[in-house]
């Protein structure tokens, strides 16, 4: 996902898509334990997914208040 993406994207859409990412880096993470992860650069592209949703978050949050 690119940044460009997320930034086209609604506040409700960031928390949606937030919680989708946080849920499919659980399951990854389950994957790896059990051994059954395949794709092993899966649960990196997931958290940085996850740390440029926070990181948009976090500038709208800034541009509110600030």
């Amino acid at each position: 996902m690119k940044m460009k993406e997320i930034r086209e994207m609604t506040d409700a859409e960031l928390n949606n898509k937030l919680s989708e990412l946080m849920k499919e880096k659980l399951n990854l993470k389950i994957q790896s334990q059990t051994g059954q992860l395949e794709k092993t650069s899966a649960a990196k592209v997931v958290r940085r997914d996850v740390a440029r949703v926070k990181t948009e978050q976090k500038i709208r949050l800034t541009k509110v208040n600030g």
